[in-house]
């Protein structure tokens, strides 16, 4: 019975100080007498029981494992330095293992560098990765195979790298600038044996006391942990293996009794449906804080491990993306490549993305992201059989609205999209679908899981079968299987809320493979465009916010792909023309040439004036097209005119009528000049643009009482430097007034001016050009007012933009992404609308109302915005960090200003930014080489019929054998719709190209359907394709040629 007096004080507890006394049971002042005094049983060191020898590679170098053991090894100990940074360092460790030791359930060796490693076997197998230091990724123990226990002796070859997980920042903020100069102490070669049964309740109390500092406060399993764990802490006595079993046993009052003797099968048990599906991955950027040659190392270390913790949990299923790691590993670990493949075969190492890397999704072209896939994905079928079914992109700072067309596109599925929960409040759309995907595992610097994640998701599944305050996690399944799941529950997707917006090679080498002469030998240059790509793929993934290193490689590939392509460029000239041509550069020509060709890549006609160098003396050449000449005398100018689908094409003679009504400069004072062609006059005073004025139309297009021009904001993100453009940046803001200004051309063809600036410790040079031609051959189209800027620059924390106030309203400014285009406000009613100041865009970006727009055109910027009427274009940044110089030292770079009749939609803004990002090749012919005719004018492929429906590339199909030029081709042509709108569209093959056979593909270039082919007998023999477009589409062709025989035979007749 109760009884009647109460002596005692009952079970009152100060919960937060209960609470609070969790973090004293492991590590911390306490460490000498808490679990963590209990955690090894045994650690010995020292010469005799671990002998090690170093060899330490020279420089930056990274020899791979047969190189490596070809040196000359020294004797180590622990306690020695290495470095400086981003060296590498390779270790033979030997073992002698005490007999006494076999007794023990296992035994390891702690190898901790304080950087990282990777352990190999001595034949050059890499079995796992090692993270030195003490932070929570942690990974130094490598577990002694049985069988060398029981032989006593163990040897192991280990390569470590002086870098962290995050690179080397120079005072231990992650993003710094690298230290160059930082040395790795090897605090730790020791063989150990773990008391395992300790490390167990290490874990056990681990998710304990996570569950009292995540669950809702009071809640009943809250407490319950918080009770459990403070047991556990009360029992703790000696510490002994008792003890230890006595403080497990407590344990299962939260996890149920029995749990652990059930191993992967506890997640058989409970509820049949997961609420949280967990798989492990681990995100390595192909290079951000480190070079790729590190990112190459990542890899290795990361996979590896994850496939050793594979052995040990069996439900362990790790995702993998970037078919351009997976290639490096392929080439440079072969052993581990085949170990992977193995896995992938089981099922327990999955394959997700389809492309070459985690991609930037704003910066690409269109053409870009469809390759990043095209390439990924056939990489992906070629080394194991399958293709990736789940686009994956964790971690790009943004994507664009064309990415669900190009995913749905390249695999035939439709798209669903999830944001994984993790680190938020799982609050969105609920109402829809209340699963989750947990990816686990380290990240960015790459890792992966750890064991005692894995360890954690088994007591957390265990804790689910027995109380219903968590949702229940399930391991073992598939990225896949989640996404089938939400789809068969969401009814196919009509439950789940939409969210709409965004969240040229080959073109001249298939033309010569088509058209070149039964005489030649040339074969389209496959493998040499695959590695181009592969290289201007693995940069796409630099949004500019990582160390210098990574941007010294880029630029070197960069430069072998420039390099590369203008070989190929040339060796196609070699093709098409009969007589020898070279390059109009920037050096004078040894000669005067008897005449110009130039080749245009655009499906579009154009009417263009082209800069060619003079001879020594200045003269001009002897033919009339080149009409005019700079003031300088080192450059002359010609009007090159293209007809409809033309490919090569001379230069043009001008008539006088035409010279007298072209462009004009006029310097009204030192710095005070007007720019004049008879439709449209700019004005140029104190260094500003005063005036843009349509002298047809009788319109100003500069706000009254404002001016254009350069403009300098201070950039001081709140942290993250190189990422982050803060809205308060707008704030301060500096314009910037030209000082000087000279005459370089004045017509009739090209007028120019010079004009200079010095802000700070920067010199920019402009010169701003306007020519007598209009932008496109659209009969209202007006001139560019082009700007050619060089700049010296050397700040630090500033932001250079060039703006324009226009007299122009509306609500919304156009920009150009891939495929299409973004709209974006121009107010801030909230904060939604604030955050929008500063928008990516590709070739363009345009200001337009009902009858009249502006436009600024873009051929390497992508940062624009239009606050109110004042429409910018982003130019250089100076951040610090990651990078301590981004962006010091010469640039040279365009833009222009596009004024335009009618609204966007109206306007020939997206033709005009083609031509403006697809300048003519100019080949100059040398006397005495003959007449240098092209063996075809016309480009073979045209569209007529809808002036929103663009041609943007032409390439080789796939699957095709390019070794001889007489095998059967396929030419692939991807067309697009550029305005929102339908589109219908007749396709024009030139009869010089026999089609057998034409089909509509997807980006992968499987087949979809047959097209129907019209031949037109009566004019010139074309054949034709009919094909509609809806607003946006991508359309993938592929044309079937007939052979070489068959189609000459065909001429013939």
């Amino acid at each position: 019975s109760y009884p009647e007096i109460n002596y005692g004080n009952g079970a009152k507890w100060i919960k937060n100080l209960t609470q609070g006394r969790l973090s004293n049971f492991l590590g911390g002042h306490f460490a000498d007498v808490n679990l963590s005094s209990k955690l090894f049983v045994h650690r010995l060191d020292g010469p005799g029981v671990v002998d090690l020898q170093v060899w330490s590679a020279p420089g930056l170098t990274k020899p791979l494992f047969a190189e490596a053991l070809r040196q000359k090894f020294r004797p180590a100990k622990k306690g020695e330095s290495f470095g400086p940074s981003c060296t590498n360092h390779w270790w033979k460790v030997k073992m002698t293992i005490p007999s006494s030791w076999k007794e023990y359930e296992r035994v390891q060796l702690e190898f901790d560098p304080d950087c990282e490693a990777m352990i190999f076997s001595t034949d050059g197998v890499p079995l796992q990765g090692i993270t030195g230091g003490y932070g929570g990724d942690r990974r130094v123990e490598h577990i002694i195979p049985r069988e060398a226990v029981l032989r006593g002796i163990y040897e192991v070859v280990i390569e470590s790298s002086c870098n962290g997980m995050f690179g080397v920042p120079w005072n231990g903020d992650t993003i710094a600038p690298p230290d160059m100069n930082r040395y790795f102490k090897l605090a730790s070669a020791d063989l150990v044996v773990p008391n395992q049964e300790a490390w167990r309740l290490m874990w056990d109390f681990n998710t304990l006391r996570e569950l009292v500092d995540t669950l809702p406060g009071n809640s009943p399993l809250q407490n319950k942990a918080l009770v459990t764990a403070n047991a556990i802490m009360n029992a703790f006595t000696t510490g002994d293996d008792d003890n230890i079993k006595q403080m497990r046993a407590i344990a299962e009052d939260v996890f149920g009794k029995g749990w652990e003797a059930k191993g992967p099968g506890i997640y058989d048990e409970g509820a049949r449906k997961a609420q949280v599906v967990g798989i492990s991955y681990c995100h390595i950027d192909t290079a951000w804080l480190w070079p790729y040659a590190v990112t190459q190392q990542k890899t290795a270390r990361s996979w590896s491990t994850q496939i050793d913790l594979m052995g040990r949990y069996p439900e362990h299923r790790f995702a993998c993306s970037q078919a351009q790691q997976f290639k490096w590993l392929e080439q440079q670990y072969p052993p581990l490549f085949e170990k992977l493949k193995r896995k992938v075969a089981s099922g327990q190492f999955h394959l997700i993305g389809g492309a070459w890397v985690e991609n930037d999704g704003n910066l690409p072209s269109g053409e870009a992201l469809v390759r990043q896939f095209l390439y990924g994905q056939r990489y992906f079928q070629s080394r194991f059989g399958k293709r990736c079914e789940t686009a994956w992109l964790p971690d790009s700072f943004g994507l664009t609205a064309a990415y669900p067309q190009l995913i749905r596109d390249s695999d035939g599925t439709q798209v669903l999209c999830h944001m994984t929960p993790v680190g938020k409040s799982p609050r969105h759309n609920l109402e829809s679908n209340n699963t989750a995907l947990l990816v686990f595992g380290n990240g960015d610097g790459g890792g992966g899981a750890l064991p005692k994640m894995l360890e954690n998701l088994r007591r957390i599944r265990a804790v689910t079968n027995n109380h219903r305050e968590l949702p229940p996690v399930s391991m073992g399944s598939t990225v896949e299987q989640f996404f089938e799941d939400i789809e068969r529950d969401s009814k196919g997707g009509r439950s789940l809320p939409v969210w709409r917006g965004e969240l040229y090679l080959e073109r001249v080498a298939t033309l010569a493979t088509i058209c070149q002469p039964a005489s030649s030998d040339y074969v389209y240059p496959k493998k040499s465009i695959d590695d181009c790509w592969e290289k201007v793929l693995l940069n796409q993934l630099l949004p500019g916010s990582a160390i210098g290193m990574v941007y010294d490689d880029a630029e070197r590939l960069y430069s072998e792909v420039r390099r590369d392509c203008q070989k190929m460029l040339d060796e196609v000239f070699g093709v098409l023309l009969t007589a020898p041509s070279t390059a109009c550069g920037d050096s004078v020509l040894a000669g005067k040439p008897s005449g110009f060709l130039a080749l245009n890549l655009t499906p579009f006609s154009r009417q263009e004036v082209v800069e060619v160098p003079l001879t020594g003396d200045g003269a001009l050449p002897s033919f009339p097209t080149v009409i005019q000449r700079s003031l300088d005398g080192k450059r002359g100018y010609a009007l090159i005119e293209c007809e409809e689908d033309g490919i090569c094409n001379r230069e043009t003679s001008v008539h006088d009528e035409c010279l007298s009504a072209s462009v004009s400069v006029e310097s009204v004072s030192s710095n005070n000049f007007i720019l004049r062609t008879p439709v449209i006059k700019m004005i140029v005073c104190e260094g500003r643009i005063t005036s843009i004025y349509d002298l047809v139309l009788k319109r100003e297009l500069i706000e009254e009482g404002k001016t254009g021009g350069l403009v300098i904001f201070e950039d001081r993100p709140n942290y993250w430097d190189a990422w982050d453009v803060e809205i308060h940046h707008l704030e301060a803001r500096t314009p910037l007034a030209f000082s000087s200004f000279r005459v370089v051309a004045q017509g009739p063809l090209r007028a120019t001016i010079e004009a200079r600036v010095k802000y700070g410790q920067s010199d920019i040079k402009v010169m701003i050009s306007m020519d007598g031609i209009p932008a496109t051959r659209q009969h209202d189209s007006r001139p560019l007012i082009k700007f050619d800027a060089e700049v010296d620059w050397h700040e630090k924390h500033k932001f250079l933009k060039f703006e324009l106030p226009l007299n122009i309203n509306n609500t919304v400014a156009t920009y150009e992404c891939q495929f299409g285009f973004v709209q974006r406000p121009t107010y801030k009613n909230t904060t939604l609308d604030a955050a929008k100041f500063e928008v990516c865009g590709h070739k363009y970006a345009d200001f337009s109302e009902f009858g009249y727009g502006v436009a600024i055109l873009s051929e390497s910027k992508y940062g624009f915005a239009c606050e109110g009427n004042v429409l910018r274009i982003s130019l250089l940044r100076a951040a610090t960090a990651p990078d301590a110089d981004q962006d010091q030292g010469l640039h040279e770079f365009s833009w222009a200003v596009m004024p335009h009749v009618g609204s966007f939609l109206e306007s020939d803004v997206p033709r005009a930014a083609c031509l403006f990002n697809s300048p003519l090749h100019v080949r100059a012919i040398p006397r005495g080489a003959g007449t240098a005719e092209p063996f075809v004018r016309k480009f073979p492929f045209s569209l007529h019929g809808a002036r929103n429906v663009f041609l943007e590339t032409v390439k080789r199909g796939e699957d095709d054998d390019f070794e001889s030029p007489t095998a059967k081709k396929t030419v692939v042509l991807r067309l697009y719709e550029a305005f929102g709108g339908y589109g219908r569209t007749e396709l024009r093959i030139s009869r010089n190209v026999h089609v057998l056979a034409a089909y509509t593909t997807n980006l992968l270039e499987d087949t979809k359907a047959e097209l129907a082919i019209s031949r037109d007998i009566r004019e010139d023999g074309a054949s034709t394709l009919d094909l509609e477009f809806r607003g946006f589409e991508v359309k993938t062709v592929k044309l079937v040629l007939a052979d070489d025989e068959r189609s000459r035979a065909k001429h013939s007749k």
